[in-house]
């Protein structure tokens, strides 16, 4: 197998080089999966490491004997910590580099189903939906080139309509009367008006190319739903999924698709008709075959809040529910069928990731069938001042680099000294301290009301560069540090 490159080598500006397409995350190596993590997420190790193992043993799973692929379970995770320490961006970071379908879901949505709430299956309808997205994305790109030049040449024809349906000439199979003499053509017309058309199809197509017709309308016969305005109110009440299939769809299948002819500008016509174009190309049952066998074997779910449906059992009030939802969730993530709206799905095999502070509530909680199916537990450390300096920093999204390229619109620059990124790191940590300790996020309310009034400021101050060392930190922050009142409602 080809090892990846983290990042893309040095080459010769004249000519760029794309850097190499990542395979699958679960094809990587382990120490490689932390890698790719490191890029964005700082520390927790512990957790990179048993995220990684659990990611490749669905390849390692894959390449298995036959006879025993079907026995080897997924080994599920729950990763302990505080907020804010990167339990949901370890998710968040997963779902991005895994080329694997992924979802992320909150367990304490499943606690009022019927109301504000959602039944434990529709976690699995929502995989095959995203799975359903991204195969039928990777299909579509596939595709695409030839999809844009079928779209071109339909462009073209409305552009510069045939010979026959531009002099208003009957169809060739049309009979023609016999009592009216037949028109003798020229071949050597016919000819030149066919080099003529082809040229000037050719000069269109070039105008086309440079974006000289793009605010040129045209007319466009598109496809429209029928579907009264009365069946469309008809909607399920929330929590009441069931399965994936509802009397609006079924009107949708049943009711004849019409016609419509609009004017619209050249650039909303290349994309009805690329559109179109994609929906021939792409065979949907194809795409619902590999997106079910990818759900099966390779899908991911991220619980995020287990921790809000863990409780002492044996108690009345909301607890009741609570373990309840647990009950609900034990067959899923044991290993069940789930009906959707494209087929049955099997969860043995899908790989559960559950998150929570559990500040309140112990994992030894949850029922003891639960604690069962999650046999790694993982715990994540408080983040402290030398992290904070570190996430400011080192990841590839650092909050330092985003604000650098907000104001970069604008045309300004904006630095952040060492000694001024240091100093952001020591408020969070002090503020943590005196307040909710809600970990890396505390950097984002700090940041935003640091750079509140340049923000603002920006489009018009005559001075285009700003630098942001520890004194001017100080002064912008410490005020509202010290007082009580604004740090409790500003940070």
């Amino acid at each position: 197998m080809t090892e990846p490159v983290a990042k893309q080598a040095d080459t010769d500006a004249a000519t760029p080089v794309a850097p190499p397409a990542l395979p699958w995350l679960e094809e990587l190596p382990p120490r490689q999966i932390v890698a790719e993590l490191d890029r964005y997420i700082v520390g927790q190790q512990a957790a990179k490491k048993a995220v990684a193992i659990a990611v490749r043993n669905r390849w390692r799973r894959a390449q298995a004997p036959e006879a025993i692929r079907d026995e080897i379970l997924p080994n599920n995770i729950i990763m302990i910590g505080p907020t804010g320490v990167g339990k949901t961006e370890i998710a968040r970071r997963l779902a991005r580099l895994a080329g694997a379908p992924f979802i992320k879901v909150e367990a304490s949505k499943f606690t009022e189903v019927g109301y504000v709430g959602r039944d434990v299956e529709s976690m699995v309808r929502d995989l095959v939906d995203a799975s359903i997205n991204m195969v039928r994305g990777e299909r579509e790109d596939d595709v695409y080139p030839t999809a844009e030049q079928r779209a071109e040449e339909r462009l073209l024809d409305l552009l510069l309509p045939p010979v026959e349906i531009a002099a208003g000439d009957k169809p060739k199979d049309e009979p023609r009367d016999k009592a009216k003499p037949e028109l003798v053509v020229d071949d050597q017309e016919d000819k030149q008006q066919g080099e003529r058309r082809g040229r000037t199809r050719e000069k269109l197509r070039a105008l086309l190319k440079d974006g000289k017709l793009e605010e040129k309308e045209i007319e466009i016969e598109v496809t429209q739903q029928n579907m009264p305005p009365m069946f469309e109110m008809m909607q399920p009440p929330q929590g009441s999924e069931g399965p994936d299939f509802t009397f609006t769809e079924w009107m949708q299948d049943m009711l004849p698709r019409r016609k419509k002819r609009r004017t619209v500008r050249v650039t909303e016509a290349r994309r009805i008709l690329v559109d179109e174009e994609l929906k021939k190309l792409v065979d949907m049952d194809d795409v619902v075959n590999e997106a079910l066998d990818r759900v099966e074997n390779h899908g991911v779910i991220f619980i995020d809040e287990l921790d809000k449906i863990a409780g002492e059992r044996g108690t009345v009030g909301p607890d009741v529910s609570r373990e309840g939802v647990q009950r609900d969730l034990l067959p899923i993530v044991e290993g069940s069928t789930v009906q959707t709206r494209y087929g049955y799905v099997r969860t043995d095999h899908v790989l559960f990731i559950a998150a929570g502070a559990f500040s309140v509530a112990k994992p030894s909680d949850l029922i003891p069938e639960l604690q069962g199916r999650f046999p790694i537990r993982v715990e994540l450390l408080p983040l402290t001042r030398e992290d904070f300096v570190r996430i400011m920093t080192e990841p590839e999204n650092a909050l330092t680099k985003q604000y650098q390229a907000l104001v970069a619109a604008d045309g300004a620059t904006l630095e952040f000294t060492k000694d001024g990124i240091d100093e952001i790191a020591r408020i969070a940590t002090l503020v943590n301290e005196r307040l909710e300790n809600i970990g890396a996020r505390r950097l984002h309310t700090i940041m935003t009301t640091l750079l509140e009034d340049l923000l603002f400021d920006l489009p018009n101050v005559a001075e285009k560069k700003a630098v942001f060392d520890a004194e001017s930190v100080r002064n912008r922050l410490m005020k509202i540090v010290e007082d009580e009142d604004l740090r409790k409602y500003i940070l």
